[in-house]
């Protein structure tokens, strides 16, 4: 806390708080301290936070006090205090917010709080049963926020004037809802296009009903019922991708998963994430097919709540409490629906019945996807409840525009000592995603109030988000993905290095033009060197055996001089011949990818021919894995190269236990990286490690390496705020980029 000004003799003190201060209800908090105290004085949202001036003989009590109490979503970065004039004023108000260049920012939406969710059921409240009942603790704010300061009139409330009753709570110091800037009530606020009855009696009847959201439409049906499964994975165009449920209550978590309390204990905070837990395969077995993690959410909204009450009580079930599967309302490829007419439109194929409601929605927000790997928080995927949230940086650097990479799409604007990482945005290779990446892009700048004055992206010259930076009239820096990879963990930590990083990832385009994905870097401030690589597999087909690993593993075979056996192994695939065949005459594409290595694996092992989705091959792999196994000459390290050849030779034995194979794999494969870690750590001296890519979304490959590290004395680390997959792309290239800057602005300051 900056400044050690006191009021005594009746001074007053102005106070600047810098944060997630905001839609927080953190100026009815100041009024209630500062009534309290009996001091006079104000407080505002002005551009950089909340401005505060305090006048009585007590006001030095309130400037310790006010850090101490503050409300549930607000954060406070900093509190900078200096004595004024006194103006001798004995009230405290809450004064009109001050229009300027914004540098405070807003608070991610927040799952209904306790209080809420007592006034929803009680007969006795105004808010009885109304699906929009919030409050400062709880409710919408980036979603429905236009631009800030965060008032009323620019939010989508802006609409809905106040009734007599939601005014009077408004302007009420004692009310939760003092400013509270989305409050409504059935009298004055938004209202569904259906019943919460209706929607109740359509999941029962084996239904699938879309629901606007807080972030965009969900498709909801019965977990129980197959027959309804596997109806909505034909409308949806989604063959064997998990989808995620929800249940009403922590208690229910126990009928369905194995959660430990850390599991349990995230599911429960105010973002309200889906968490991946071990299943208990209670549910229709087309939710998750051939994985042993279910992803499991709570209730987000009031809607969600009641659609849940409604259930229980006119649909009670004989097998098992509700469960209903959430899962966005998109068509396959495509961003979240947020528009009604378009809803009603793109939905009318899939859903049975569309339910809608006036209040827009401003900012398209996915549900989050985290999970408890190795003792800690990981993100899959972060969007609603988490973002803008920004990630502190070890110090202040240039606006800059990260444009990420191509999959699992996020942007990163910085503004200071903060990077903002945009929401999940999802795939660039449709039109809606382009136009949802450039529109995450606008409000973003919008919001911050920021011109970058470099845009970082992506050595990859075809992708759409490099497109977008070259077409920006910007200065470019293009930064190689794995390194911003390596990039992004550091920037989270602090870590300015020397760091070595293992970015064990599916693909990226390498700064000599190759195929990359399993790689061992030495990073430090801007640069970094690549010490080694996993040996390079052939990938007959190129892209397509990214997507059929039944190729990854012919090309094993055809490395282990067992090529001959290609057509015999792989019959049912009308290509395997002519693949061998391929092979023998050379010239096929290689890749050095940890991905395609699993690819590989499950392609030897017969579990994953062909995948439907990113990761399946990886993710029914680590599904069957109860212990890992060693083969100790599984690998061998040749001059920084880490080949695994030996070990896919075990897995491509005939008749080898698919199980035994996976925990082979997975056991091995750590070993090999912990091995060829603690080599480049010796060589160099360097202890720091970051892990990141993709494939350390696999919660047995992390936490075998992350031990394996610690038990030879590096000190790893993990992205903590960020998926350590391309979702953290973004955030690396905005730090690679600006410490570049700083060399310059550096080398330019000494010349």
């Amino acid at each position: 806390m900056g400044g050690e000004a006191t009021a005594q003799d009746g001074r007053r003190l102005r106070l600047h708080v810098r944060g997630a201060v905001q839609g927080v209800g953190f100026r009815p908090y100041v009024y209630g301290l500062a009534t309290r105290y009996r001091l006079g004085g104000f407080v505002a949202n002005d551009p950089h936070g909340v401005v505060i001036e305090v006048e009585g003989d007590r006001a030095s009590d309130f400037v310790l006090a006010l850090p101490l109490e503050k409300p549930p979503l607000a954060r406070i970065d900093e509190i900078s205090v200096q004595p004024v004039g006194a103006v001798a004023s004995e009230e405290f108000c809450i004064r009109t917010s001050e229009q300027g260049r914004v540098s405070t920012r807003i608070v991610a939406d927040a799952a209904t709080c306790p209080e809420c969710l007592g006034e929803l059921f009680d007969p006795a409240s105004r808010f009885y049963r109304y699906p929009f009942v919030n409050c400062t603790h709880c409710g919408p704010r980036y979603t429905i926020a236009e631009r800030l300061p965060y008032d009323r009139q620019t939010t989508a409330m802006k609409r809905f004037g106040m009734c007599g009753a939601c005014a009077g709570d408004y302007a009420d110091p004692r009310s939760r809802r003092f400013h509270a800037e989305a409050i409504a009530c059935p009298q004055c606020g938004p209202k569904l296009s259906h019943g919460c009855a209706d929607i109740a009696a359509a999941i029962a009847a084996g239904g699938i009903v879309a629901i606007k959201g807080l972030g965009g439409y969900q498709l909801l049906c019965d977990a129980r019922d197959e027959a309804v499964i596997l109806r909505l994975r034909q409308r949806k165009q989604r063959d064997q991708k998990p989808f995620a449920v929800m249940v009403a209550s922590r208690d229910t978590v126990a009928d369905i998963a194995d959660a430990a309390a850390a599991e349990l204990a995230l599911l429960e905070t105010s973002p309200r994430p889906i968490v991946l837990m071990t299943s208990r395969h209670r549910l229709a077995p087309a939710i998750a097919p051939e994985l042993s993690r279910l992803g499991v959410m709570l209730p987000v909204v009031p809607l969600h709540y009641l659609i849940f009450e409604a259930l229980e009580s006119a649909h009670p079930r004989t097998d098992g409490r509700w469960v209903i599967v959430a899962t966005s309302a998109n068509p396959g490829g495509e961003p979240l629906l947020t528009d009604n007419r378009q809803a009603e439109r793109m939905l009318a194929g899939i859903a049975d019945l569309v339910v809608t409601h006036d209040r827009n929605i401003v900012t398209r927000a996915d549900d989050s996807v985290a999970a408890v790997i190795a003792g800690r928080t990981q993100m899959i995927r972060r969007a609603r409840g988490y973002v803008p949230e920004p990630v502190r940086l070890a110090r202040s650097v240039p606006p800059i525009l990260a444009v990420g990479g191509a999959l699992k799409s996020t942007v990163t604007v910085t503004r200071g000592n903060e990077a903002f990482v945009s929401q999940h945005i999802g795939d660039l290779d449709t039109a809606g995603g382009i136009r949802f990446f450039e529109e995450t892009i606008e409000h973003l700048l919008l919001t911050l109030d920021v011109e970058p004055v470099v845009v970082a992206h992506d050595l990859h010259p075809n992708m759409a988000s490099t497109r977008f930076a070259e077409a920006s009239g910007k200065r470019l820096i293009a930064v190689q993905h794995h390194h911003a990879h390596a990039a992004s963990v550091m920037a989270e930590h602090g870590v300015a290095g020397p760091a070595l990083a293992l970015v064990l990832d599916g693909f990226g385009h390498g700064s000599d033009g190759g195929n990359w994905g399993g790689e061992l870097l030495l990073c430090a401030g801007a640069r970094f060197r690549r010490l080694g690589h996993l040996s390079p597999l052939k990938m007959p087909g190129g892209d397509r055996a990214a997507r059929q690993p039944w190729r990854m593993a012919a090309g094993v075979l055809h490395v282990l001089q067992r090529g001959e056996t290609i057509a015999t192994r792989f019959a049912a695939e009308p290509q395997a011949a002519h693949l061998a065949a391929m092979l023998a005459q050379g010239g096929v594409a290689v890749t050095t990818s940890a991905g395609r290595l699993f690819d590989a694996a499950a392609g030897l092992l017969g579990l994953c021919r062909v995948q439907s989705y990113e990761g399946e091959a990886a993710m029914k792999l680590e599904a069957r894995v109860r212990t890992p196994q060693i083969a100790e000459d599984g690998w061998t390290i040749e001059n920084g190269m880490l080949s695994l050849v030996p070990l896919l030779a075990h897995l491509a034995i005939e008749g080898l236990d698919p199980v035994h194979g996976t925990e082979l794999f997975h056991g091995t494969f750590a070993a090999a990286c912990v091995d060829w870690i603690g080599r480049a750590a010796r060589e160099t001296g360097i202890t720091t490690v970051t892990l990141s890519g993709g494939c350390f979304l696999n919660a047995i490959l992390t936490d075998e390496i992350q031990r394996g590290c610690i038990a030879s004395g590096l000190s790893p680390l993990r992205p903590r705020q960020l998926p350590p997959n391309d979702g953290g792309l973004s955030l690396g290239q905005a730090w690679i980029a600006a410490l570049q800057l700083l060399e310059q602005q550096g080398l330019e300051g000494t010349a």
